[in-house]
């Protein structure tokens, strides 16, 4: 049973509402687990056209469809920013769900999906990032993790964890601390979503990057090599 929303990351109010509600679903997958149940979580400015709750709830509604999970209601409150996002109720065989705390030495680390989300909707929101570029980070924000998870139980892995908010290294120190093991990243081999590096290059990031960097700060081992747009982009803030 697990629970995220979010103020809204990109103006389309139906792609927010899918976005959101993606990123909710993915705590599920990360366990191995499949949603059964959801629930709506939306606050709105009641000032606004009741056409943007309209489109940002049918946004969550495809994709929780998509999902083949059931939304069944949820609950409103007038607020003065949006925020949207579900709360999760997935089930999972006994004794095959998948935790973060179970890596071991000479694990492989397997990335699903690109970074750089955090500093694009940002560039976005400053009308800074192309179209094409805020386009393919939008798409990838609202793929379900479905796919993977059943590559994963397939598979078979040790652990598993979502990257979002604490971005990338923030999650993996997380995995790391939990399973009392140490992690290695070699940048080159990290999947970066087109258009992030030139961005940042900008001095582009949200401030949640920037205190993951912070945090990070004792946490992290830096190679000389590694710049500081490339820490950035590795500490990313991420949905």
């Amino acid at each position: 049973f697990t629970v995220d929303y979010f103020p809204p990351i990109v103006d389309d109010a139906y792609s927010y509402g899918a976005i959101a509600a993606a990123n909710s679903l993915s705590d599920v997958y990360a366990m191995g687990g499949r949603p059964l149940l959801a629930l709506n979580l939306m606050s709105f400015p009641m000032g606004l056209p009741h056409d943007i709750m309209v489109d940002i709830l049918r946004g969550g509604y495809d994709k929780a469809k998509e999902a083949g999970c059931l939304l069944v209601g949820g609950h409103t409150v007038d607020d003065a920013e949006p925020k949207y996002g579900l709360a999760v109720i997935g089930t999972v065989e006994p004794g095959k769900q998948v935790t973060n705390a179970g890596a071991r030495p000479g694990d492989a680390l397997v990335l699903t999906k690109p970074i750089g989300t955090g500093i694009i909707t940002t560039a976005g929101k400053q009308g800074a990032a192309p179209s094409e570029v805020l386009q393919e980070a939008i798409a990838t924000m609202s793929t379900l993790n479905w796919d993977a998870c059943e590559a994963m139980m397939k598979v078979g892995v040790n652990a598993c964890t979502d990257i979002t908010g604490f971005g990338l290294l923030g999650h993996l120190s997380g995995m790391a601390r939990a399973s009392g093991v140490t992690a290695r990243v070699f940048l080159s081999r990290v999947p970066v979503l087109p258009g992030t590096w030139d961005l940042v290059g900008r001095g582009i990031a949200p401030g949640g990057t920037r205190r993951n960097m912070d945090s990070m700060a004792k946490v992290v081992q830096w190679d000389p090599s590694i710049s500081r747009d490339a820490q950035t982009v590795l500490c990313d803030a991420q949905t």
